[in-house]
C-alpha cells in the first residue's frame, strides 16, 4: 500500500485513535478514498479517485441500517442503473454502481462547486436573469430523465448543483425516488420528498406522481430564487401541507416587484395546486421561459461563469403568415420582433375572426397594437383567428409570433381566475350550508322548547286534575271505599 493510501480517511470518516490496530478503509474495490464529503439521508459521500480509469468521483454509500433491507438494497442498486443510462450535461452522471465486502455504493460525477441552496443562503436571492437561467437549464436535464421515465420527486435547491464554471447540474435522479418508496423512511420523516417545495399529490401519495410533480418543484425553486421566500409556511411539516392543500400564496410579483408579470404566470401555472393545471411536460416550461427573453447566458454571481448557449428562443416550428408556411427555426418574442424588426407592428394590417359580445362572428381590420390591446383586454380569445392577407387562410392568433405571448398569457390568467373562482365558490357554498345548518339548528331548538313547554302543560294538567278530583270527590271517594272493605269483612 503506498504511503498516500495509509494516509486516507477512515469508511466512517475517523482516523484511528493512537494504541488502536483498527485498520483504516482506504479503498472500495476500484475506488480510493479521499476524504468524506458529508451524510445524507442514504448513508455517507466521500471523495474519491476511480483507480482504473483515473478520476476523481464522489461515492455514495448506504447506511449499515438500509444495508440490511434486502428490498431498499435491490431498488438502490436497480435506480442506480437506471440512473447510469442518462447521458446529459445539467444531469449528474452515474459512473458505477456495486457492492464491496458488503458495501453497497453508487459512484457519481464529482461536482466542484455548490449547490444552489448554499448560493442562497449566501445571496438571499438571485437577480431575475440569473433565476430563470437555472430554472431553464434546470428544465433541460429534467426533460432528459423524464423522457426516460424518471421522476425525481425531490427537485429542490439542495439538489441543483452549479459547477466552478457556472454549469447546472441536477444530482440525484433515481435514488430519490428509492427514499420516497421506503415505508419506514417516508414514516421518519427522511424519505418523503423535501414538503418545502413538493406538490401537494405528492404528499398525499409519493408513488402516483409524475414529470408534473418536478415540475410543480422547480416553480418553488424557481419563486425562492426570485424573492428569496418559499411560497409556502409552516410550523410543522402537517401545517405546510394543509397550505398547499388551498392553492393560496404570494405571487412572486407582489413579494418582488421587479418579477415580470409574464413570469409571474408562468410560475402560477408551475405550481397550480392540481397536476392538471400545471404544464404537462418540461419542454413547454422552457419554451415559455425562453421567450421572456430575460435569462441570463452565463450566471453573474459566478465568478469565470462561462455561457451555456442557451436559446432565447422556443422550439423549431412553422408559422403560417398570410396563408405563406415561414419556417427556419425559433420564433422570435414581441421583444426581439420589435428589435429586429423581423415583423413591423406598426405597419401590418390583420383580417380577424372573432365573436363579438353577442356570440356574432365577425371579421375586422385590426393593427398589430389592436389586438394585442384587445386580448389583454379579453375582447379577444384564444378561439380567435387571423390571416394577414385577404386570400390567406384563418389560423389561431397563437401561431403567429406578435400574438404568442399575449395568447398565452391570457390563457394563465384565465387558469388562474377560474382557480380563483372556483375557490370563491367554494367559500361561498360553505357559508351557503353553514347559514342552513344554523336557520335547522335555530328551527329544532325551538321546536324542542315548544314540545318541552307543552309536555310541562300536559303535565302539569294532568297533576291538577288529579289534585282537583282529590278535593272535589275526596270524601264520598273515601266513604265508597270504606263501605267496600266492611262488606268485605262482614
Amino acid at each position: 500500500m503506498s504511503e498516500s493510501r495509509k494516509k486516507a480517511p477512515v469508511a466512517g470518516g475517523k482516523q484511528p485513535a493512537a494504541g488502536k490496530k483498527k485498520k483504516s478503509v482506504t479503498r472500495v474495490g476500484d475506488f480510493e478514498l479521499k476524504k468524506k464529503l458529508g451524510k445524507g439521508g442514504m448513508g455517507e459521500v466521500y471523495l474519491a479517485r476511480q483507480v482504473s480509469l483515473d478520476r476523481i468521483v464522489a461515492l455514495k454509500t448506504l447506511s449499515k441500517e438500509l444495508a440490511k433491507k434486502e428490498d431498499f438494497v435491490a431498488r438502490f442498486l436497480r435506480e442506480a442503473r437506471s440512473m447510469a443510462k442518462l447521458d446529459h450535461v445539467n444531469v449528474v452522471k452515474v459512473y458505477a454502481v456495486d457492492s464491496y465486502k458488503g458495501l453497497h455504493f453508487v459512484a457519481i460525477e464529482y461536482v466542484d462547486g455548490k449547490s444552489i441552496q448554499d448560493w442562497l443562503d449566501k445571496l438571499t436571492k438571485f437577480s431575475i436573469g440569473d433565476a430563470v437561467h437555472i430554472a431553464m437549464v434546470s428544465a433541460e436535464g429534467m426533460k432528459h430523465a423524464h423522457d426516460q421515465n424518471m421522476v425525481h420527486r425531490d427537485i429542490k435547491p439542495d439538489n441543483i448543483l452549479l459547477t466552478s464554471s457556472g454549469i447546472v447540474k441536477v444530482a440525484d435522479f433515481g435514488l430519490a425516488k428509492v427514499v420516497d418508496d421506503d415505508v419506514s423512511m417516508t414514516q421518519s420523516g427522511t424519505g418523503l420528498g423535501t414538503p418545502l417545495y413538493m406538490a401537494p399529490e405528492q404528499a398525499r401519495s409519493a408513488k402516483t406522481v409524475d414529470q408534473r410533480s418536478d415540475i410543480y418543484a422547480l416553480g418553488a425553486t424557481l419563486y425562492h430564487m426570485l424573492t428569496g421566500k418559499l411560497p409556502y409556511g409552516g410550523e410543522t411539516a402537517l401545517e405546510l401541507i394543509i397550505a398547499k392543500e388551498t392553492g393560496k400564496y404570494e405571487t412572486a410579483r407582489k413579494v418582488c416587484q421587479e418579477v415580470p408579470e409574464r413570469l409571474d404566470l408562468i410560475i402560477d401555472k408551475m405550481m397550480a395546486k392540481e397536476a392538471k393545471h400545471r404544464y404537462s411536460d418540461c419542454a413547454e416550461v422552457i419554451k415559455d421561459l425562453a421567450t421572456l427573453g430575460v435569462h441570463n447566458d452565463a450566471l453573474s454571481f459566478v465568478d469565470g461563469a462561462v455561457p451555456t448557449g442557451i436559446s432565447r428562443s422556443v422550439s423549431p416550428t412553422t408559422a403560417a403568415l398570410g396563408g405563406t408556411k415561414v419556417s427556419a427555426g425559433p420564433l422570435p418574442t414581441s421583444r426581439q420582433v420589435a428589435k429586429t424588426g423581423e415583423v413591423k407592428h406598426a405597419s401590418r394590417t390583420w383580417y380577424v375572426q372573432f365573436q363579438d359580445a353577442k356570440k356574432k362572428t365577425v371579421v375586422e381590420k385590426l393593427s398589430t397594437g389592436r389586438v394585442l390591446k384587445m386580448l389583454h383586454a379579453g375582447m379577444l380569445t384564444a378561439k380567435a383567428r387571423a390571416k394577414a392577407s385577404s386570400d390567406g387562410a384563418y389560423v389561431p392568433l397563437a401561431q403567429f409570433p406578435e400574438f404568442t405571448d399575449a395568447v398565452e398569457g391570457q390563457l394563465s390568467r384565465q387558469s388562474t381566475d377560474v382557480r380563483k373562482d372556483d375557490l370563491k365558490n367554494l367559500y361561498k357554498q360553505v357559508e351557503r350550508d353553514q347559514k342552513k345548518h344554523n336557520r335547522w339548528r335555530w328551527i329544532s331548538n325551538k321546536f324542542r322548547g315548544l314540545v318541552g313547554g307543552l309536555s310541562l302543560i300536559i303535565w302539569l294538567g294532568l297533576i291538577g286534575a288529579v289534585v282537583w278530583l282529590g278535593l272535589a270527590y275526596g270524601q264520598q271517594i273515601w266513604n265508597f271505599l270504606g263501605q267496600k272493605v266492611t262488606d268485605m269483612m262482614n
